[in-house]
């Protein structure tokens, strides 16, 4: 008899949360993976509640509820996003009873809402074993074992390796005889969107991003795979896809420019959305003109900031000529301002907010959108080490007080009514 697995996402708890073309990956990537054993999944998705707007994109729903005590401070409203408590009873109630539950985690400032998945779970199905994953199990494990809830708290990214799990909780996965690779993810997921994901990890090792942590190895995927994947989307009356990648334009040559002109010599008519910041200096004409051609129509760069000391200091991926450069050639092929948004990033250890004024000003010389973003630190980043050793946080830090909005607001050394000024002038500038 199939090994019956439940597969949840649980809901978010911040002060602001917005979908742009997310979904869980992670959970998807179990999916994938134990699809190719003799297994029953459901899913139930909590965040699957948000009204939908322009290339799939929308605000999700929103309950208020009671700040955790490490945030009273804090002085914004805090609330559960996604389905409501009653309609999560529900699906659960509609699930087949599991022998396994496994539970994803994105942002560990988010734990709350695993915390409260777990919590109805229990309520429902008392005896089975709970499995946590995902990037907060992984990046804070022990905090995870201490006040999730889960029985078990597995760490990185799912393999063979889990069926040591299984085994030792009683359960034997038996893999299928005549297993094809095909599993593609709305077999369980129901989104307006696709994700693409041509490759995992990153070549570059910035000293706020977790990425080299979480995927030692960078992989790209083979091209056919993945253009084979679109099509089969497409022929489902798929049209927007979100890129993943961390490194979509890495190596550019032989990966997304062949990548995209196989997509243009099909004529599929699609929308491709980056919310991930890409790499400016990987863009030069000819990519610009490909990625036009074949349908990009959101595009993010990272530049984080434009000293230049801290530029080099931070991972040396990208500096203003390169961006400036890039933008060129995006506006060269056609790209609007309102296509083109540019990552800086304020509540860097040691960054005032002159450098933050003087990246704004920049960017709007570029003629181009302002995505603000806030520090937020990551347990094994170089940023991470240099906050503890300078005294700033300690390793025993809540992952709520992590939170970007919460950490610039307590620890960036920035008046909270400066920081809002900066706001309300980015937004006036990106509305004009």
């Amino acid at each position: 008899m199939s090994l019956k697995i439940l597969l949840v996402n649980p809901w978010i708890y911040d002060f602001a949360a917005v979908n742009l073309w997310s979904m869980p990956l992670g959970l998807f990537e179990v999916s994938k993976f134990l699809s190719r054993y003799d297994t029953s999944l459901q899913v139930i998705d909590c965040m699957d509640s948000y009204q939908k707007k322009e290339f799939g994109i929308g605000r999700y729903q929103k309950k208020i509820v009671q700040k955790p005590e490490s945030l009273k401070s804090v002085p914004r409203r805090f609330g559960r996003y996604g389905i409501s408590v009653d309609e999560f009873y529900k699906r659960l109630s509609r699930a087949d009873s599991p022998d396994i539950i496994f539970i994803t985690s994105i942002m560990s400032y988010w734990y709350p809402g695993v915390q409260k998945a777990i919590e109805l779970v229990r309520k429902i199905h008392r005896d089975t074993t709970i499995i946590l994953g995902g990037i907060y199990a992984t990046l804070w494990y022990e905090h995870a074992l201490r006040n999730s809830g889960a029985d078990i708290v597995y760490k990185g990214n799912i393999n063979e390796d889990i069926s040591t799990v299984f085994e030792a909780i009683g359960f034997h996965l038996e893999k299928l005889q005549a297993f094809e690779e095909k599993f593609e993810y709305d077999a369980l997921f129901d989104y307006p969107f696709a994700p693409v994901i041509t490759s995992k990890g990153c070549p570059f090792n910035c000293s706020y991003c977790a990425s080299r942590i979480l995927n030692k190895e960078f992989t790209q995927y083979p091209l056919t795979e993945i253009i084979n994947n679109i099509t089969n989307s497409t022929l489902k009356g798929i049209r927007d896809f979100a890129f993943y990648d961390d490194a979509l334009l890495f190596k550019s040559d032989t990966h997304i420019k062949p990548l995209l002109r196989e997509i243009i010599d099909r004529k599929l008519n699609i929308r491709f959305h980056c919310p991930n910041g890409l790499h400016a200096r990987f863009i030069d004409d000819e990519t610009a003109y490909l990625m036009k051609k074949s349908g990009f129509v959101t595009i993010r760069l990272s530049l984080e900031t434009v000293n230049r000391e801290r530029q080099k200091n931070t991972g040396g991926k990208v500096n203003s000529e390169d961006l400036a450069n890039a933008i060129l050639c995006l506006k060269k092929y056609g790209f609007t301002k309102k296509q083109i948004g540019v990552y800086l990033m304020y509540g860097l250890p040691g960054q005032n907010l002159r450098e933050v004024e003087d990246g704004i000003s920049f960017i709007k010389s570029l003629g181009v959108k302002i995505n603000l973003t806030e520090f937020s630190p990551i347990p094994g980043t170089q940023c991470w080490n240099e906050l503890i050793e300078n005294g700033v946080i300690n390793e025993n830090i809540d992952p709520l007080l992590t939170n970007n909005t919460v950490f610039a607001y307590l620890f960036s050394g920035y008046k909270p009514e400066d920081i809002e000024k900066i706001k309300l002038d980015v937004k006036e500038y990106n509305s004009l």
